[in-house]
């Protein structure tokens, strides 16, 4: 089912475990209102390969 109105499904990919050079990528979807927030998210999630809190941003 579509969702309609100003909410959006986005991707957000971790920034620090590409330049780990560790195998693999931490990501995490999330929802949110285009309206509102227009710009690219970005939020401290935990990734599992790294085992600690690092900064996930939105990618297209």
């Amino acid at each position: 089912m579509a969702r309609k109105g100003n909410r959006v499904q986005v991707i957000m990919e971790c920034t620090e475990h590409k330049t780990s050079g560790q195998p693999g990528t931490s990501r995490y979807i999330t929802v949110k209102n285009k309206k509102n927030s227009p710009e690219r998210l970005e939020l401290k999630k935990f990734n599992p390969i790294l085992k600690k809190v690092t900064v996930h941003k939105e990618i297209k």
